[in-house]
């Protein structure tokens, strides 16, 4: 794609990067097949490629983003499928990161979306301000056929129950059963850990089971990928700082083979942590090393080797491949493996490549797009008729949730049962 960029924008470091990506595509539109939004509205600029002309247009006339480029950059997923897709390497998870921030610099949104952004962002990040935002949506509850429908969906995604804190996600060390193999410290993350704590618990079982010890590292939290996805810069890098200072107190200290997210959206932005602070001197080294030791929980346990199951269940398990795991860390083969080692039967969700329309924040900012994403991926893993769904993300597990009675666990619950641990609360509840 030929760029007019001028010497003065191109003295912009990040003005170098778009222009770089930008004059890789070379418009052939196999993205266009993948694309989620395009495959529903048929319009190209609700595709990859078209969405790349509205952001190289308005970065070459370094002007305010209009309406028209909101409204289609805010319909991405940011599902990441294209790059998937693209023969070319367009890295397009970077040009729509540089294109929402433009938009947030320059386009003053109407005041209800603005607030209702804000109020994402405040919340979502801080497990303590989440559980004091889902009693208020209890409380809304008889209420919500007067909200708008956003807000209507806030309060309709509340649970009907939550689990108090989990002990397991407090700062410290889990020791390895048995020999050490690998000091690995663990992603806590921010809303999982209100919604699905038994996710961490099993996550430190199945490790420290496989000779990990797991490390609980003070100072981390928030990932800063819903901070990065609404265009805020400043707060994402606020929150990747502090991560980046909290592992590396452990890099230099007891040392770490590994840095576990067992969030699949939340291990796409940590292993880019090296390019997110690229131009940073007094971070980029700290966070090259952070992102080059990040490891999906299930490639460590591959990396590992899966211990015998302690029996095989048998159980029909429809796995769902988040789409920031296979498209955004190209994670494909490692989950579906170690849930066939640990005595299950695995079924490909049919047009597994389509997100399932939870994508961070996405399934409350647009809604419409969120809930026919989420009947198109039910059908099809109702289809299969499967016992179980499993997941590596918990957006995912809450999306699909949301409009199917199938039981629903994370993919590590169930390699943690399968090799001696409880099993997953989907099937206990079952």
């Amino acid at each position: 794609m030929q760029t007019h960029f001028s010497p003065a924008q191109l003295a912009d470091p990040n003005i170098r990067d778009a222009d770089r990506i930008l004059r890789a595509c070379v418009h052939c539109g196999f993205c266009t097949a993948t694309c989620p939004t395009y495959v529903l509205l048929g319009d190209e600029l609700d595709s990859p490629r078209g969405r790349i002309y509205l952001i190289k247009n308005m970065l070459e006339a370094d002007a305010p983003a209009t309406p028209e480029v909101v409204r289609h950059v805010d319909r991405c997923l940011t599902c990441l499928a294209c790059m998937t897709t693209c023969p070319s390497g367009v890295n397009y998870m970077h040009l729509v990161d540089h294109g929402r921030r433009h938009i947030e610099a320059t386009y003053i949104r109407p005041w209800p979306v603005r607030l209702l952004r804000r109020l994402l962002l405040l919340t979502l990040p801080s497990p303590t301000r989440f559980r004091l935002a889902l009693v208020g949506a209890w409380l809304a509850r008889p209420l919500r056929g007067l909200l708008p429908l956003k807000l209507r969906r806030l309060v309709e995604m509340a649970p009907r129950r939550l689990a108090g804190p989990s002990p397991v996600d407090r700062p410290q060390s889990h020791p390895a059963r048995g020999e050490r193999r690998k000091r690995v410290a663990l992603l806590a993350g921010c809303a999982q850990q209100v919604l699905e704590p038994a996710i961490n618990e099993a996550t430190v079982r199945l490790l420290t089971r496989h000779g990990c010890e797991v490390v609980i590292a003070r100072g981390a939290g928030c990932c800063g990928a819903m901070a990065q996805h609404l265009g805020q810069e400043a707060t994402a890098l606020a929150a990747i700082k502090a991560n980046v200072a909290a592992w590396s107190r452990e890099i230099e200290g007891g040392g770490l083979d590994a840095i576990v997210v067992n969030t699949s959206g939340c291990g796409t932005v940590v292993k880019d942590y090296g390019h997110l602070l690229r131009h940073d001197p007094q971070w980029a080294g700290k966070a090259e090393a952070v992102a080059s030791r990040t490891r999906d929980v299930t490639e460590l346990v591959h990396e590992l080797g899966l211990m015998a199951p302690v029996e095989k269940s048998g159980l029909k398990v429809a796995y769902h491949a988040a789409c920031s795991l296979q498209h955004g860390q190209r994670v494909t083969a490692a989950p579906a493996a170690l849930l066939a080692a640990a005595g299950f039967q695995v079924l490909s969700v049919p047009e597994g490549h389509l997100c399932c329309g939870s994508a961070g924040t996405y399934n409350m900012l647009q809604p419409a797009l969120a809930d026919r994403l989420r009947q198109r991926k039910v059908a099809n893993i109702e289809s299969l008729a499967p016992d179980i769904v499993a997941a590596g993300n918990i957006g995912c597990l809450q999306q699909i949730a949301g409009a199917s009675a199938l039981p629903l666990a994370h993919t590590v619950q169930l390699l943690d049962w399968a090799t001696g641990g409880p099993p997953p609360p989907a099937l206990s509840h079952a």
